[in-house]
Protein backbone atom coordinates (compact mmCIF):
# COMPACT_ATOMS: atom_id res chain seq x y z
CA UNK A 1 0.00 0.00 0.00
CA UNK A 2 1.16 3.12 -1.04
CA UNK A 3 2.12 5.63 2.00
CA UNK A 4 0.52 8.75 2.54
CA UNK A 5 1.76 11.91 0.88
CA UNK A 6 3.37 13.56 4.15
CA UNK A 7 2.32 17.20 4.59
CA UNK A 8 3.26 20.07 6.31
CA UNK A 9 1.45 23.55 6.36
CA UNK A 10 3.14 26.64 7.10
CA UNK A 11 0.94 30.18 7.94
CA UNK A 12 0.15 32.33 10.68
CA UNK A 13 -3.50 32.08 10.90
CA UNK A 14 -4.56 29.40 13.08
CA UNK A 15 -7.82 29.55 11.27
CA UNK A 16 -6.10 28.78 7.73
CA UNK A 17 -4.16 25.84 8.84
CA UNK A 18 -6.95 24.53 10.75
CA UNK A 19 -8.91 24.70 7.81
CA UNK A 20 -6.42 22.94 5.31
CA UNK A 21 -5.23 20.39 8.18
CA UNK A 22 -9.20 19.48 8.15
CA UNK A 23 -9.08 19.05 4.53
CA UNK A 24 -5.98 17.25 3.72
CA UNK A 25 -6.55 14.63 6.74
CA UNK A 26 -9.73 13.81 5.34
CA UNK A 27 -8.12 12.75 2.34
CA UNK A 28 -6.70 8.51 2.56
CA UNK A 29 -3.33 9.58 0.51
CA UNK A 30 -2.60 12.86 2.53
CA UNK A 31 -1.34 13.05 5.95
CA UNK A 32 -0.65 16.61 8.26
CA UNK A 33 2.92 16.08 9.72
CA UNK A 34 3.51 19.39 10.49
CA UNK A 35 2.83 22.73 11.26
CA UNK A 36 4.50 26.26 11.62
CA UNK A 37 3.13 29.79 12.09
CA UNK A 38 6.56 31.50 11.19
CA UNK A 39 8.97 30.94 8.28
CA UNK A 40 12.01 31.14 11.33
CA UNK A 41 10.32 27.89 12.47
CA UNK A 42 10.06 26.06 9.18
CA UNK A 43 13.70 24.45 8.90
CA UNK A 44 13.53 22.54 12.05
CA UNK A 45 10.03 21.72 11.93
CA UNK A 46 11.02 20.24 8.66
CA UNK A 47 14.42 18.20 9.80
CA UNK A 48 11.86 16.31 12.94
CA UNK A 49 8.56 16.01 10.79
CA UNK A 50 10.34 14.99 7.08
CA UNK A 51 7.18 15.98 4.67
CA UNK A 52 6.97 15.31 1.38
CA UNK A 53 5.32 18.83 0.83
CA UNK A 54 5.45 22.35 1.90
CA UNK A 55 2.14 24.51 1.70
CA UNK A 56 3.70 27.78 2.54
CA UNK A 57 2.33 31.44 3.73
CA UNK A 58 3.63 34.07 2.10
CA UNK A 59 3.76 37.04 4.07
CA UNK A 60 4.41 35.87 7.91
CA UNK A 61 5.81 38.20 10.87
CA UNK A 62 9.57 37.07 11.60
CA UNK A 63 10.56 35.15 7.90
CA UNK A 64 8.93 35.28 4.88
CA UNK A 65 7.69 32.58 2.91
CA UNK A 66 10.06 33.10 0.01
CA UNK A 67 13.15 33.13 2.10
CA UNK A 68 11.69 30.25 3.95
CA UNK A 69 11.20 28.18 0.78
CA UNK A 70 14.90 29.26 -0.24
CA UNK A 71 16.25 28.18 2.87
CA UNK A 72 14.23 25.12 3.49
CA UNK A 73 15.02 24.05 -0.60
CA UNK A 74 18.65 24.57 -0.03
CA UNK A 75 19.16 21.94 2.55
CA UNK A 76 16.51 19.76 1.82
CA UNK A 77 16.37 19.64 -2.57
CA UNK A 78 13.95 17.00 -2.64
CA UNK A 79 11.05 18.93 -1.02
CA UNK A 80 8.11 20.28 -2.80
CA UNK A 81 7.32 23.95 -1.78
CA UNK A 82 3.51 25.26 -2.85
CA UNK A 83 3.12 28.83 -2.76
CA UNK A 84 -0.15 30.03 -1.27
CA UNK A 85 -0.99 33.24 -2.47
CA UNK A 86 -3.89 36.12 -2.74
CA UNK A 87 -4.26 38.27 -5.56
CA UNK A 88 -2.79 41.37 -4.13
CA UNK A 89 0.68 39.30 -3.30
CA UNK A 90 1.53 38.91 -7.07
CA UNK A 91 4.52 40.70 -6.72
CA UNK A 92 6.15 38.13 -4.45
CA UNK A 93 6.06 35.40 -6.40
CA UNK A 94 8.43 36.06 -8.98
CA UNK A 95 10.71 35.77 -5.96
CA UNK A 96 9.29 32.47 -4.85
CA UNK A 97 9.77 31.42 -8.20
CA UNK A 98 13.36 32.19 -7.97
CA UNK A 99 13.20 30.30 -4.95
CA UNK A 100 12.95 27.44 -6.59
CA UNK A 101 8.72 26.44 -5.44
CA UNK A 102 7.08 23.94 -7.24
CA UNK A 103 3.77 26.04 -7.68
CA UNK A 104 1.61 28.79 -6.78
CA UNK A 105 -2.33 28.36 -5.69
CA UNK A 106 -4.58 31.22 -4.19
CA UNK A 107 -6.17 30.76 -1.31
CA UNK A 108 -9.41 31.35 -2.36
CA UNK A 109 -9.36 28.07 -4.37
CA UNK A 110 -11.71 24.96 -3.40
CA UNK A 111 -11.38 21.99 -2.30
CA UNK A 112 -10.70 19.99 -5.49
CA UNK A 113 -8.42 22.43 -6.32
CA UNK A 114 -6.40 21.99 -3.77
CA UNK A 115 -6.17 18.60 -3.57
CA UNK A 116 -5.33 18.31 -7.09
CA UNK A 117 -2.75 20.51 -6.72
CA UNK A 118 -1.22 18.96 -3.75
CA UNK A 119 -1.44 15.32 -6.21
CA UNK A 120 0.30 17.56 -9.19
CA UNK A 121 3.05 18.53 -7.12
CA UNK A 122 3.68 15.64 -5.29
CA UNK A 123 4.15 13.69 -9.11
CA UNK A 124 6.11 16.54 -10.23
CA UNK A 125 4.47 18.24 -11.75
CA UNK A 126 4.20 22.19 -11.39
CA UNK A 127 1.10 24.00 -10.33
CA UNK A 128 0.42 27.69 -11.36
CA UNK A 129 -3.28 28.98 -10.79
CA UNK A 130 -3.93 30.40 -14.31
CA UNK A 131 -5.16 33.48 -12.92
CA UNK A 132 -2.37 34.58 -10.62
CA UNK A 133 -0.11 33.22 -14.00
CA UNK A 134 -1.48 36.04 -16.28
CA UNK A 135 -1.37 38.84 -13.49
CA UNK A 136 2.14 38.20 -13.04
CA UNK A 137 3.28 38.08 -16.41
CA UNK A 138 1.20 41.54 -17.25
CA UNK A 139 3.74 43.10 -14.53
CA UNK A 140 6.75 41.11 -15.98
CA UNK A 141 6.36 41.74 -19.82
CA UNK A 142 4.70 44.66 -19.65
CA UNK A 143 6.41 47.46 -21.57
CA UNK A 144 6.62 50.24 -18.88
CA UNK A 145 8.64 48.94 -16.16
CA UNK A 146 8.08 45.64 -15.29
CA UNK A 147 9.47 44.07 -12.55
CA UNK A 148 12.73 41.90 -12.65
CA UNK A 149 11.66 38.23 -14.25
CA UNK A 150 13.42 35.19 -13.89
CA UNK A 151 15.40 34.02 -16.64
CA UNK A 152 13.91 30.95 -17.35
CA UNK A 153 16.32 28.94 -19.62
CA UNK A 154 19.35 27.83 -20.68
CA UNK A 155 19.15 25.75 -23.47
CA UNK A 156 17.07 27.12 -26.71
CA UNK A 157 13.89 27.26 -27.92
CA UNK A 158 15.34 26.22 -31.75
CA UNK A 159 16.13 22.64 -30.24
CA UNK A 160 12.65 21.84 -30.07
CA UNK A 161 10.17 20.18 -32.38
CA UNK A 162 7.42 21.52 -34.11
CA UNK A 163 4.95 19.55 -31.80
CA UNK A 164 7.12 20.27 -28.92
CA UNK A 165 6.52 24.54 -29.47
CA UNK A 166 3.40 23.65 -29.79
CA UNK A 167 2.49 22.08 -27.04
CA UNK A 168 5.44 24.69 -25.16
CA UNK A 169 2.97 27.40 -26.35
CA UNK A 170 -0.36 26.38 -25.00
CA UNK A 171 1.41 26.00 -21.34
CA UNK A 172 2.53 29.18 -21.79
CA UNK A 173 -1.46 30.13 -22.14
CA UNK A 174 -1.63 28.27 -18.76
CA UNK A 175 -3.26 25.17 -19.88
CA UNK A 176 -3.40 22.07 -18.43
CA UNK A 177 -1.80 18.30 -19.80
CA UNK A 178 -5.66 17.86 -19.71
CA UNK A 179 -6.98 20.57 -22.02
CA UNK A 180 -3.33 20.11 -24.27
CA UNK A 181 -4.43 16.70 -24.59
CA UNK A 182 -7.86 17.83 -25.79
CA UNK A 183 -6.94 20.44 -27.90
CA UNK A 184 -4.81 18.39 -30.21
CA UNK A 185 -6.19 15.34 -30.06
CA UNK A 186 -3.75 13.51 -27.92
CA UNK A 187 -3.70 11.28 -25.08
CA UNK A 188 -2.67 12.94 -22.07
CA UNK A 189 0.31 10.14 -21.54
CA UNK A 190 1.68 11.96 -24.71
CA UNK A 191 1.01 15.34 -23.60
CA UNK A 192 3.37 14.26 -20.59
CA UNK A 193 6.15 12.97 -22.40
CA UNK A 194 6.40 15.74 -24.54
CA UNK A 195 6.64 18.00 -21.80
CA UNK A 196 9.22 15.70 -20.24
CA UNK A 197 11.83 16.15 -23.39
CA UNK A 198 10.91 19.56 -23.36
CA UNK A 199 12.16 20.18 -19.89
CA UNK A 200 15.66 18.00 -20.37
CA UNK A 201 16.30 19.63 -23.99
CA UNK A 202 15.45 23.30 -22.63
CA UNK A 203 17.49 22.20 -19.19
CA UNK A 204 14.71 23.63 -17.01
CA UNK A 205 12.94 22.34 -13.66
CA UNK A 206 9.18 22.63 -13.68
CA UNK A 207 6.21 23.91 -15.84
CA UNK A 208 6.89 27.20 -14.21
CA UNK A 209 9.67 28.01 -15.80
CA UNK A 210 8.09 26.75 -18.88
CA UNK A 211 5.31 28.73 -18.34
CA UNK A 212 8.28 32.41 -18.22
CA UNK A 213 9.73 31.02 -21.56
CA UNK A 214 7.05 30.73 -23.87
CA UNK A 215 6.30 34.64 -23.06
CA UNK A 216 10.23 35.54 -23.21
CA UNK A 217 10.91 33.69 -26.31
CA UNK A 218 7.73 35.69 -28.02
CA UNK A 219 5.94 32.14 -28.54
CA UNK A 220 2.86 33.47 -26.11
CA UNK A 221 2.41 37.64 -26.09
CA UNK A 222 0.55 39.29 -23.02
CA UNK A 223 -3.07 39.47 -23.65
CA UNK A 224 -3.44 36.24 -25.79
Amino acid sequence: MTQPLRIALVDDQDLVRSGFHMILDAQKDMSVVGQACDGIDVLPMVKTTHPDIVLMDIRMPTLDGISATRAVLDTHPDLKVLILTTFDLDDYLVAAMQAGASGFLLKDATAPELLAGIRAVARGDSVVAPSATRRLLKQWFAPTGPVEAPRAHSGSIEALSDREREILTLIGRAMSNNEIAQHLDLAESTIKSHINRILHKLELRDRAQLIVLAYESGLVRVGE
